[in-house]
């Protein structure tokens, strides 16, 4: 019996390289690559290279979007001051989700999911919140989980650990870099 496929967001390989491990077990797992709230592009590439690299040599599907930062800062426009947590983040959650449940239910996968609640510092509520509503519209499944808990924030940074993968100090905008 095969597994079935799931679209896993990904927004750089040491949120995602232990969580595609885990899901691999259970899933037929491709890899989500959009994120324009990433600022510089320089570290766009960075963290797109090393997650590239991980999941192609696992094997994995890995389909990436042109980076389109203008286009994120126009979207979030007006929500620059917001606090980490705050609306310009539900904003930037709910962007990468519709674009990636439209990917995967335009492409008959029947899962998609994304890792940024692995990060203690993202509200895994919300993003659950906003995957599921994008489910019943798109009608794909989608695989809710608060990544970080039992231990799965501590466990994928010492898997990043073990794989030597670059790892950033922000999660990507330059209002989070600040």
């Amino acid at each position: 019996m095969s597994k079935p496929r799931l679209l896993l967001h990904d927004c750089c390989a040491p949120c995602g390289g232990f969580l595609f491990h885990e899901l691999s077990k259970d899933y037929e797992v491709s890899i989500y690559y959009d994120n324009s709230n990433i600022h510089p592009v320089e570290e766009y590439k960075k963290r797109r290279d090393e997650a590239k690299k991980y999941f192609t040599s696992q094997g994995a599907d890995f389909f990436e979007f042109q980076y389109d930062h203008k286009e994120w800062l126009e979207a979030i426009k007006g929500l620059e001051n917001e606090p980490e947590k705050g609306k310009r983040c539900a904003m930037c959650f709910c962007i990468r989700l519709e674009k990636t449940a439209s990917f995967a239910a335009s492409h008959k996968f029947d899962y998609f999911a994304t890792t940024l609640s692995i990060s203690p510092h993202k509200d895994a509520k919300l993003i659950n919140a906003e995957g599921e509503r994008l489910a019943e519209i798109k009608d794909i499944k989608f695989l809710a989980g608060d990544w970080k808990k039992r231990n799965g924030f501590l466990k994928a940074m010492k898997f990043s650990a073990a794989q030597n993968f670059y790892r950033q100090n922000y999660c990507g905008c330059e209002f989070s870099a600040r």
